[in-house]
């Protein structure tokens, strides 16, 4: 649809003479329990000025149909003014009055108010998810992020459920009739259309309480609630999650200085959710895998944990100052990232948090910094599928890393004391990055302007790589950090960095014995501190993570991790290592052959389990794409040999255990290994310590259907144990993992024919299609994707859009081919979708990585 797709010309001259008052918008959700009714009344009036009258403008709405449109009293024709993606008005007054009667859509895609129903005990369950522009399929509005206004909401649905929204509501339901209830709540603070929320079912819902008191006398007291589905009650530990709410609650009163300023603080758990979590002020939804049904390492409640104060950070960083336009993303994602993680450490019992933010977020960062696609910090969004594509490991986890060298650059006070300033001055407000680096510039007393350019308008990654000279009494005369570039993006940034040298003590450990700190600039900075200082075994540039950059090692170093990467003591020193050696792998500098040897040589002795669990993905990884493909049945025997091993090994019923039993069951390829993982399911095999809850069942089970081990009615026997919303989907993934041409052709046409599928039953259709080992079985589909993926962008939605556009791209098929056949397409394709042709873009980038490696492990 044209009007779909709104540009950023369109939304500033909309702000230019627009200015939102309110809006009063009424849902009538009694339709979502009858499953042959696909839609819903919804009902808005929106008050507002324009600083033009007489002009015209345009209401965003995506709906089936519209009843009426009334603008200042005068009924409008909906067939004249409703495209079905805008409804045109002209002729506006200095004050105006809109009140729009619509049949909205319930969503089975995540996006608008998705509907669900729980194959538990029938229930249906609703929520809402806006971001970056789905508003509008709820209500009709002013879809941009700098128009804000109070938003009240009134909501009739069945008399038994829970209805929450962003405010708390005014007084108890009203019974609209005997079986339902009107539920009225107070207008919110002035906020964006995009962190609306509605969230309501029969949920369980558990309380809590939150009290503050300040240096003034004022006490400020937040309700608290967190709730999931009924079915998932006995799983659900609201308790711990009430726990880091507080404590992060308590981190953010002290750090920012400014009271949180929404009134109650909701958690929902929502079903068949397509992102981690959504700030939503008052109302934050949550992916309900985040309610643990089995055993789980403490890394999942640790990245919990994270995205909850990640969350928490939005209600300053996002909801109370909100950017101009999606160009400013990052100032709400790269902080809340940032700030998740500093709030981790300094307030949870997740102290080691910024040893995953150093190996598993900036890995997301690295990847996104040297595809063809990335983009500067502060990124160029003409539209707003430009800014559905940005929500990316650049706009999070590099402008958090950034962030975190900014800090190292102007010190955390002035870095703390610049975002109080921030809100106060710019609460409820929209903002640019010229507001942020003024009050930085008033607090630092630096000029930004100079590493704004390098660090936030720049795209790339530089690497810094330890340069040392030694007398002949084995003493350093010299050490300089080189810095270099790619050729594509040769900027050349300032990095804080320190510097360490480590040697082996007495006990065999690699430990640091000397540090210094200091500015990098240009190709080529000398260290002079370190000079005079014994030879090192390994000098680690960037050594405690202070900047962001690719780590390269010396050949003395280097040499030193092959043999010894596990005995380095410190555990952020030992991540940042293995970080470094992945990328040297992924750049074809080492050969992955070389890389699962250091797993199955060290993985055993790494202590911190997110950074083991990141090792077994990343070995996955190594060998399915990085690996020449003569040596992957070889070094899939060695892969399950190893896990096997460490498995046997391991403390009995640890998260070790649980870790390498998971990480077995996804190498496990030969007749003894499907044996034992059979055996483990059938209760013929045991191995100390290890229980075998339901979700660990459906691990063991994928591998056997995948080898043509478990047929279709064991899977069936599967889901009679688990007939549940999870098992539903893991039964979904089995069914589709299986190696037959048929099977592979009910999933395609499942997926890419038809829309029936909810969004989380498509990603796992497509989880299952595209499995190691069977590329014969799935080439038939690389010609087949390159003939659809048009038609499915303009088709489907861009949630669904992006899902089968990126997990069925035929990475599968083997050499250039893929390569060239992805070339023709984007050069045959010049006016498609930018958002599409970048999707393209990026996975042949990854191919032609992969392949590139491949030619360095042969």
């Amino acid at each position: 649809m044209p009007g779909e797709n709104l540009s950023r010309e369109e939304a500033r001259e909309r702000a230019r003479i627009l200015s939102v008052d309110g809006y009063e918008i009424a849902l009538d959700l009694r339709s979502a329990t009858r499953p042959d009714e696909d839609t819903f009344r919804s009902v808005t009036t929106i008050r507002f000025r324009s600083a033009q009258p007489g002009t015209a403008t345009f209401v965003d709405l995506l709906a089936r149909s519209v009843e009426s449109v009334v603008l200042n009293g005068v009924e409008l024709d909906p067939a004249s003014v409703f495209d079905g993606t805008r409804i045109a008005i002209d002729g506006l007054a200095a004050e105006n009055v809109l009140t729009v009667d619509a049949r909205c859509v319930y969503s089975r895609t995540g996006e608008g108010m998705h509907r669900f129903a729980d194959p538990e005990d029938g229930e249906t369950y609703l929520y809402t998810q806006y971001e970056p522009a789905d508003a509008r399929r709820v209500f009709a509005n002013f879809e941009q992020p700098d128009l804000k206004a109070p938003f009240t909401f009134t909501v009739t649905a069945p008399a038994h459920w829970t209805v929450l929204s962003n405010e708390d509501r005014a007084g108890e339901p009203q019974k609209a009739d005997p079986a339902s209830a009107t539920w009225h709540f107070a207008p919110t603070k002035p906020i964006s259309t995009y962190i609306t929320a509605v969230v309501a079912g029969p949920y369980h819902l558990a309380h809590d309480h939150y009290s503050r008191s300040f240096d003034d006398g004022t006490v400020l007291e937040i309700p608290l609630g967190a709730l999931c589905r009924a079915s998932l009650a006995p799983h659900f530990d609201a308790d711990d999650i009430f726990t880091v709410t507080k404590q992060g609650l308590d981190f953010f009163h002290d750090t920012f200085d400014y009271p949180y300023p929404f009134g109650k603080y909701d958690q929902a758990f929502v079903p068949e959710y397509n992102i981690g979590a959504m700030e939503n002020p008052g109302c934050v939804t949550f992916r309900e895998e985040f309610v643990f049904r089995g055993k789980v390492t403490q890394a999942a409640y640790e990245g919990r944990a994270n995205v909850i104060l990640h969350e928490m950070a939005h209600m300053w960083f996002g909801d109370l100052v909100t950017m101009q336009w999606w160009d400013d993303l990052w100032l709400k994602e790269s902080f809340a990232d940032f700030m998740g993680a500093y709030a981790q450490v300094e307030a949870t019992r997740f102290t080691d948090g910024w040893i995953t933010f150093a190996n598993r977020r900036k890995a997301w960062a690295y990847r996104a910094d040297q595809l063809p696609s990335t983009h500067p910090v502060t990124a160029d969004i003409h539209d707003l599928q430009d800014a559905k594509l940005n929500f990316d490991g650049i706009t999070y986890a590099k402008g958090a890393s950034v962030l975190k060298q900014l800090v190292a650059y102007v010190g955390p006070d002035a870095f703390l004391e610049a975002a109080r300033r921030y809100f106060k001055r710019h609460a409820y407000g929209n903002t640019t990055l010229a507001d942020l680096l003024a009050v930085l510039e008033e607090t630092s007393g630096r000029d930004m302007a100079q590493w704004s350019r390098a660090w936030l308008q720049t795209a790339g990654v530089n690497a810094l790589t330890p340069d040392a000279v030694y007398d002949t009494a084995d003493r350093i005369t010299e050490l300089a950090v080189l810095q270099t570039a790619a050729e594509s993006h040769p900027e050349l940034r300032p990095h804080r960095v320190a510097v360490g040298l480590y040697r082996r003590a007495a006990g065999g450990a690699l430990e640091r014995y000397a540090r210094a700190e200091t500015d990098v600039t240009g190709p080529r900075t000398v260290v002079a501190e370190l000079a005079g200082a014994e030879r090192p075994e390994l000098i680690l540039v960037n050594d405690e993570d202070l900047t962001y950059c690719k780590i390269r090692f010396d050949p003395r170093s280097l040499d030193t991790l092959r043999k010894h990467l596990g005995d380095l003591s410190d555990p952020l020193a030992r991540a940042l290592s293995w970080s470094a050696v992945w990328n040297l792998t992924r750049d074809a500098a080492m050969p992955a052959r070389e890389y699962i040897g250091l797993v199955l040589r060290f993985a055993g002795q790494e202590s911190d389990i997110g950074v083991l669990q990141s090792l077994h993905q990343q070995a996955r990884t190594a060998l399915h794409h990085y690996a020449a493909p003569q040596w992957r049945a070889e070094g899939a025997r060695a892969l399950a040999d190893g896990a096997l091993s460490e498995l046997r090994k391991a403390e009995p019923g640890s998260g070790h255990q649980l870790a390498w039993a998971r990480f077995f069951a996804s190498v496990a390829s030969s007749a003894a290994d499907l044996q034992l993982l059979g055996g483990l399911l059938g209760g013929n095999a045991k191995i100390d310590g290890l229980e075998i809850d339901q979700e660990l069942r459906w691990s063991f089970l994928e591998p056997l259907a995948a080898a043509g081990e478990a047929d279709e009615a064991a899977i069936a026997d599967e889901l009679a144990r688990d007939d549940t919303a999870s098992g539903r989907r893991h039964q979904v993934r089995c069914l589709a993992a299986r190696p037959s041409a048929e099977v592979k052709a009910q999933v395609w046409a499942s997926v890419v024919e038809s829309d029936i599928l909810s969004n989380a039953l498509v990603e796992a259709s497509i989880a299952g299609f595209d499995q190691p080992g069977q590329e014969a079985l799935l080439a038939p589909y690389a010609d087949r994707y390159f003939a659809v993926i048009d038609r499915i962008w303009s088709e489907r939605s861009i949630e669904i859009g992006m899902a089968i556009v990126r997990g069925l791209f035929p990475r599968y098929r083997a050499g250039q081919e893929t390569v060239d056949a992805a070339g023709a397409w984007l050069d045959a394709h010049a006016d498609a979708a930018p958002a599409l042709r970048r999707l393209v873009l990026e996975a042949r980038d990854d191919l032609s990585r992969a392949l590139r490696a491949q030619a360095r492990d042969r």
